[in-house]
């Protein structure tokens, strides 16, 4: 899962950063209106948690434009700014949940998982799909209720597909969700091919009803068989 923090006080940037990175998901940070802007723009995430006061900007002129673009992202907005008004701002504008600091970053987690949970996968607790269950609490996925293990890049991308199952799923997207921005100072898509691999051939190996089939030229199809 991939998640995007837009804080401009460092030490809160960093414990948020560390903490969601704990609980492996993938994490991009803005601490500016203007990165915020750029990232939002050209980036999907699962989950933006969104400091109302930035420097040279607001961020509840952020969650317009996310809304604006169309876009689905899940939006938390974390801010000291405590009152009323703000709170029914940022809600009426289409944040999913308000969290005011100061906050326990296992509430941080747990507000994020519930977000994730309800705009992907309708709030279930597991997700299942053919013969496939995983748990992402734990980060397992069972077969025929035997474990299969996972590395961590197998895991998200595997979540990825079946997030998206009804869609083609691009090389560009998915090496963007799965491996962050930092994507853009790479020129091949050799390890996506890699990790893919290794997710077929356990499933495959464990007779999954489930398959990743290429695209040729474009991505990849998440098919039920």
């Amino acid at each position: 899962m991939k998640i995007l923090i837009i804080e401009d006080e460092p030490q809160m940037l960093q414990n948020m950063r560390q903490t969601l990175e704990r609980e492996q998901y993938t994490v991009e940070t803005a601490s500016d209106y203007e990165t915020a802007k750029s990232k939002i723009g050209i980036y999907d995430y699962d989950c933006i948690l969104l400091d109302i006061t930035l420097p040279n900007g607001n961020g509840l002129e952020l969650l317009k434009l996310v809304k604006q673009l169309g876009k689905d992202d899940g939006v938390i907005i974390v801010s000291a700014k405590d009152s009323l008004d703000d709170r029914i701002k940022g809600l009426n504008l289409g944040a999913d949940d308000y969290l005011p600091k100061p906050f326990h970053m296992a509430e941080l987690h747990a507000r994020v998982n519930a977000i994730v949970r309800r705009r992907t996968f309708d709030g279930n607790k597991f997700i299942e799909i053919g013969n496939v269950n995983i748990d992402p609490d734990s980060r397992s996925v069972h077969i025929n209720e035997n474990e299969v293990v996972l590395n961590r890049k197998e895991y998200d991308v595997l979540w990825y597909m079946v997030a998206n199952k009804t869609r083609l799923v691009t090389k560009t997207a998915l090496a963007e969700h799965v491996w962050g921005d930092h994507i853009d100072q790479t020129d091949s898509f050799d390890f996506i091919y890699s990790q893919i691999k290794n997710l077929r051939k356990k499933l495959s190996d464990a007779a999954a009803t489930i398959e990743i089939e290429a695209v040729y030229g474009v991505g990849y199809k998440l098919l039920v068989l």
